[in-house]
């Protein structure tokens, strides 16, 4: 392996070995619509109204026939709730009526339903069914771009695509759960806590981010 990258890894891990999913779920279908609510709003806000949304509507087939205007009561705290509301109960619609009830677990089916693109789909192929994805969301990004492993104009498929040539494929699913949490808790995009970091002397954002 190349000793950058196993540098990264290894720092990674020690940092953060119990990263996981923030997203509360229980299965594959909670799972997808939860990272379907959690886009422009944080994780926390969204674990915070999935319970009761859940509670009433545990599966596609009951969230297929919800009231959207009873689904956007429930999740009114978040983002851009009564587009989500109309969201999830088109994706499930779709979900019941072209996959039985049942989330897929092939990207191409999982990006096949509305409103699901390549990062959601990752993100659900790697956290409810365990298949290696490198889901890329803002902290992955960032993360990569400043350690070097992207470079700064790269978009979202282009990061995707280098983070998954450099890291070994048994090891996407932790990557991205670890970039997430030292993106969320310690390389920050605004005031990032450089002085506890242990990259300091890879970090490319001096050179290439407005100060």
């Amino acid at each position: 392996m190349n000793p950058k990258i196993d540098f990264i890894i290894n720092e990674l891990i020690k940092l953060y070995p119990d990263a996981h999913c923030s997203l509360n779920h229980r299965n594959a279908f909670e799972l997808l619509i939860a990272v379907v609510l959690s886009a422009q709003t944080t994780d926390e806000r969204v674990n915070q109204v999935t319970p009761t949304l859940f509670a009433r509507y545990p599966d596609a087939l009951a969230m297929s026939l919800a009231n959207v205007d009873e689904v956007a009561k429930i999740i009114h705290s978040i983002g851009l709730y009564r587009n989500k509301s109309r969201n999830v109960v088109i994706l499930s619609k779709d979900i019941q009526e072209r996959f039985k009830g049942e989330v897929p677990s092939k990207r191409h089916e999982l990006m096949s339903l509305p409103g699901v693109g390549k990062k959601t789909a990752n993100v659900v192929l790697a956290d409810a069914f365990n298949i290696p994805a490198m889901a890329v969301d803002t902290h992955v990004s960032r993360i990569a771009k400043r350690l070097g492993l992207a470079k700064y104009d790269d978009d979202v498929l282009n990061i995707e695509a280098k983070l998954c040539r450099k890291i070994p494929r048994h090891l996407w699913i932790r990557m991205h759960h670890t970039m997430i949490y030292f993106g969320r808790y310690m390389c920050h995009s605004l005031n990032p806590n450089c002085n506890e970091c242990p990259f300091k002397h890879l970090c490319k954002r001096q050179k290439y981010e407005k100060k």
